[in-house]
């Protein structure tokens, strides 16, 4: 599989050690091109914090599946990276089932169009 790196977004330059670095937009979805990368980069965080909350609370796949309410196959591939076939929405609920509040904020934007931010305690 190729992707290709989206050149229309402004990204800064840098050389260190003669070797050229091109930064980041801060969204590697978006830096890939990828389609939904807004949404990717929300579902990545999510899990990323679903990851964070089994190995705190000890659990295996089979534990967590049960108590999330989703069959231990996803949560295997939810591990290794593959979340399409869950929504943010049921990302969501996993964290609430593994004890975890969530908090969303809306509020005018300081520009026309706004910014989705995600962040995590």
């Amino acid at each position: 599989m190729r992707f290709e790196v989206n050149r229309t977004q402004k990204t800064a330059l840098r050389t260190i050690d003669g070797i050229e670095i091109e930064m980041g937009s801060g969204n590697v979805f978006a830096d890939l091109g990828l389609p939904d990368a807004d949404k990717l980069k929300i579902k990545s965080g999510l899990v990323i914090e679903i990851t964070k909350a089994m190995r705190k609370l000890g659990l295996t796949q089979k534990a967590a599946a049960e108590r999330m309410g989703i069959p231990q196959p996803k949560v295997s591939a939810m591990l290794r990276g593959d979340f399409s076939n869950l929504s943010e929405r049921k990302l969501m609920d996993c964290l609430n089932r593994l004890g975890y509040d969530i908090e969303i904020k809306v509020r005018p934007a300081a520009e026309p169009v706004g910014h989705l931010m995600l962040a995590f305690a």
